[in-house]
């Protein structure tokens, strides 16, 4: 389970001042769920999945992930977590198998390491590239070996951070049916997009981010209806204020 406690984050800009990206943001994911945050880009989904990821601390607020609070246990909430974005930065150098080898060590799997990338090959279809450089790869390829780094310990809840972002259609439908099917396994799912289509189709709850703050809750028929919408685009635009012709 995720749980978010009144997060919030401000950057420092030399010229504009304090930013505040996340304002006071709270809500609650739970497992063999997906959890959708929706919001423009800018709208500070990134550096909430980034605080609950303990890549950055939070300026005021904490959060408890799989029980561990973010602040004060990051390294027991890393060993819980896996964190897949839009950018599939991968070591060019290494084979994927190798990547999959350091990345494993790192979490301590060295007595099941083996088993722990052959189930990961077999889950995500590796086989026909496992020993190419990652610098050869395709980016669709990237993705699904940045995945396999991300589940290698088999943690019990994923972040996804735009993870479709760059792909064709068939690396996307792929990597949307690697979400479903964490759900399916009862882990606890993040979901981070702009994309109303992949809400739709993957989200069971929905938390709508504008301007770092949380603007709405429920599932995308209940916004709808909240709404009185006919789709959840037409919802979301309402949420946030949009007014048709504004700059």
């Amino acid at each position: 389970m995720v749980q978010v406690f009144d997060l919030s984050k401000t950057f420092v800009d030399p010229k504009r001042g304090e930013i505040k990206a996340v304002d006071h943001v709270g809500f609650e994911a739970k497992p063999g769920r997906i959890l959708g945050l929706l919001g423009v880009n800018g709208a500070g989904k990134t550096t909430t999945m980034r605080m609950l990821s303990t890549v950055i601390s939070p300026t005021s607020g904490t959060a408890r992930v799989a029980g561990y609070d973010i602040v004060d246990e990051p390294a027991r909430v890393r060993e819980s977590i896996g964190f897949v974005s839009g950018s599939t930065a991968l070591y060019g150098r290494l084979t994927a198998k190798e990547c999959l080898e350091y990345f494993g060590q790192l979490y301590g799997l060295d007595g099941n390491l083996k088993a722990s990338i052959d189930r990961v090959t077999e889950q995500l279809g590796l086989h026909d590239f496992l020993n190419q450089l990652c610098d050869k790869l395709s980016t669709g390829q990237k993705q699904r070996v940045s995945i396999a780094r991300a589940i290698i310990h088999d943690p019990p809840i994923m972040f996804f951070d735009e993870p479709t972002a760059g792909l064709d259609v068939l690396a996307g439908q792929a990597i949307m049916e690697f979400i479903e099917s964490c759900r399916n396994q009862g882990k606890t799912v993040v979901f981070s997009t702009h994309i109303m289509s992949e809400v739709e189709r993957l989200c069971d709850d929905v938390v709508v981010i504008h301007e770092g703050r949380v603007c709405a809750t429920g599932s995308s028929a209940e916004m709808k209806a909240q709404t009185n919408s006919p789709t959840l685009e037409q919802a979301f635009l309402t949420l946030v204020g949009y007014q048709r012709g504004a700059q």
